[in-house]
């Protein structure tokens, strides 16, 4: 099971999201990160689909989780995947490779957006939040 989680929207650290701030204590910050993928905004938070092999990549951070067990229970009820019931669900919980903005590359848990982005803006930068100065 992987020990990372790669965050691309609500859950940064520069979000100021309460569940961010709480993955922050559960977890160690690695660093910024990219996975193959188109993000969609969906309002108040967004989508990573994928697409195929037009995928562009998505920016993000990528969590060492402390105790990922633990971690993972509370981080698939935000994101509202009840268990038994999965299929049924918005996001998915898989585990993919994504390449670290320092080298190298790392396998990590991701949460995939599996309902219709029709009619959703794409987010072309593949980015959540804009980077910060000097990034």
């Amino acid at each position: 099971m992987a020990q990372h989680l790669f965050v691309y929207g609500t859950l940064l650290s520069g979000a100021r999201n309460p569940m961010g701030v709480r993955l922050g204590r559960e977890g160690r910050l690695v660093g910024p990160a990219a996975i193959k993928g188109r993000l969609y905004d969906l309002g108040r938070y967004p989508a990573l689909v994928e697409a195929g092999p037009d995928d562009r990549e998505v920016h993000g951070e990528v969590y060492a989780l402390t105790s990922p067990e633990a971690s993972l229970r509370w981080l698939d009820a935000y994101e509202g995947i009840v268990p038994g019931r999965e299929g049924s669900c918005d996001y998915e919980r898989v585990e993919r490779t994504l390449r670290l903005a320092a080298g190298g590359e790392l396998a990590a848990w991701v949460y995939l957006y599996r309902a219709s982005v029709h009619g959703r803006r794409a987010i072309d930068s593949g980015r959540w939040l804009a980077p910060a100065p000097g990034s």
